[in-house]
């Protein structure tokens, strides 16, 4: 599948803390891929581990199949929507990191409305940064 659109990643963002250029290049993705990105993005960056926490991500279409009794299947698809985005994701940390990453994990709920992407990095390519989060 191409690139999703509306999905920039720039490595080089002297204005940007690593945590919210991660944070913008995941919401940017979501909009390209569902047509809506998250409300609010945070990511938390650990030594071996990327957690981006997103809320309000549901598009509307979703929020009625969750109200009316079909979250499982909105769910699964949603699964389905995030395997598809699975390379870009990796993609797009692994450039912004400059690290390899080792495995990706992500999880969704209905209520509350909440996303989370998770990026476990390779221990071997560890450059010694401390920790941040925004």
């Amino acid at each position: 599948m191409p690139d999703a659109p509306n999905a920039s990643v720039e490595p080089d963002a002297p204005d940007r803390s690593m945590p919210a250029a991660i944070s913008k290049a995941v919401v940017g993705l979501m909009h390209g891929y569902t047509g809506r990105g998250p409300t609010s993005a945070r990511t938390t960056i650990g030594t071996d581990m990327i957690v981006v926490t997103l809320r309000d991500c549901l598009t509307k279409a979703e929020r009625r199949l969750a109200h009316n009794g079909h979250a499982v299947e909105m769910l699964a698809l949603r699964r389905v929507v995030q395997d598809t985005m699975r390379e870009d994701l990796i993609r797009a940390v692994e450039t912004l990191t400059g690290r390899t990453v080792e495995a990706f994990l992500g999880d969704n709920l209905t209520d509350p409305d909440i996303a989370v992407e998770i990026f476990l990095m390779d221990r071997s390519g560890h450059n010694g940064a401390h920790p941040e989060r925004t």
